[in-house]
């Protein structure tokens, strides 16, 4: 019987995604899986082939162009016992809530359908594997953050044990090859299955997936090769950092796996609240309060910067709220050049308590033609207040 064409076999079109091609095959192999046919098993099987044919097909990118171009004269036809192609049964049977009937546990990654690679993975050996990447939070003052420091913290983590260079094998032993595994640190099982052969992998129950076995551990480390520690490791803090600003140290994480590189240490910035600054980027904000007379008359008042303190100029007339600009006092740019601004937020006092001389001299001021009731702005404001109650 002549084969049917691979997009039919899915019931889809030469216009279908990857993504609904997967979709269409999920779908019919769930419908047409032999343990979920009892009744009707040959066919299913046959259904499943046929699935299995087309799917490994239109997968892939360039066979499904050759078979868009040639049909099914692109490949050689399969036969029941060739070699079929590679499946994740997790794709397929993932939402089925387990193994079904099976017989194995749908946890595991099989790496081949139908035979597969199982001479190559029984022939890999664990190989070098990098130390794990730590996290350290790190909290600095409001100037150190601004302008730099050198610090030194203090970083838990894992090292090679120096009594067996991280073998886990005490003096005059080394680890041997486990005899379950050979040294690879899995174990090939193969099942059959009513459409095939399926091997799957997992880790060595004996040597846990390390490929070797300690039979006596050393006794500073108990046989795990590697001591937890307390190292002094100093960070360079640039100036400029900001909050949540990440500093790489290279070699500053766990001890690697036989013989692998260590990993790197992540150092997260967290800056302290300052009491009289905050800052935006580059921009520091602060507030100083000045009295009703060096608002009115002007005045020259101290202002706080990083640096210390300067004069701050002081209009006459300032009104409370004004902000004024100092140039060049903010925070340096993190790895450029320049710094930004610090702007002064003017805060006007009003005056509590007053003695009777000071009331009667601010009375008259008020009513010996202050400029106060004709200024714009509270015109502006009584004009409205006037328009919100009249129709």
């Amino acid at each position: 019987m002549a084969q049917r064409d691979f997009y039919e076999v899915l019931g889809l079109n030469k216009n279908a995604t990857d993504d609904e091609i997967k979709k269409a095959y999920k779908k019919l192999a769930k419908k047409y899986h032999p343990d979920l046919n009892p009744d009707d098993k040959k066919n299913a099987e046959e259904k499943m082939k046929e699935l299995n044919a087309a799917y490994e097909v239109l997968k892939d990118k360039d066979k499904r162009a050759q078979y868009d171009q040639f049909g099914h004269a692109a490949f050689q036809p399969g036969g029941g016992g060739g070699r079929g192609p590679n499946i994740n049964m997790n794709d397929i049977f993932g939402g089925m809530g387990g193994a079904g009937g099976f017989g194995f546990d749908m946890g595991d990654i099989f790496d081949t359908f139908f035979g597969g690679r199982t001479a190559r993975n029984r022939d890999r050996t664990p190989g070098p594997e990098r130390g794990a990447d730590l996290r350290y939070d790190l909290t600095v003052n409001f100037e150190d953050a601004a302008f730099g420091k050198e610090m030194m913290i203090k970083v838990p983590r894992l090292e090679n044990c120096e009594e067996c260079n991280g073998t886990g094998a005490a003096k005059g032993t080394s680890p041997e090859t486990c005899p379950d595994c050979n040294g690879t640190g899995t174990r090939q099982t193969t099942t059959r299955m009513p459409f095939g052969m399926v091997s799957s992998t997992r880790p060595c129950d004996r040597c846990h997936g390390k490929g070797t076995i300690i039979k006596k551990p050393c006794n500073h480390c108990h046989g795990n090769g590697k001591v937890r520690v307390e190292r002094d490791i100093k960070v360079n803090v640039p100036r400029g950092v900001d909050n949540g600003t990440r500093l790489r140290i290279s070699g500053g994480g766990q001890s690697g796996e036989r013989g692998g590189p260590t990993g790197d240490l992540y150092v997260y910035i967290n800056i302290k609240p300052h009491p009289i600054f905050t800052r935006d980027g580059t921009t520091v904000h602060c507030e100083v309060p000045i009295s009703f007379v060096q608002a009115a008359l002007g005045a020259t008042v101290e202002a706080p910067t990083l640096d210390g303190k300067i004069e701050l100029k002081i209009p006459e007339g300032t009104q409370s709220g004004t902000v004024l600009k100092i140039r060049g006092k903010g925070i340096p740019v993190l790895r450029g050049e320049g710094r930004g601004d610090e702007l002064v937020k003017v805060k006007v006092l009003t005056p509590k308590n007053l003695s009777a001389r000071q009331r009667k001299l601010l009375m008259d001021f008020e009513t010996g033609g202050s400029d106060v009731q004709n200024n714009p702005e509270k015109k502006s404001f009584l004009d409205k207040l006037k328009g919100l109650f009249t129709d």
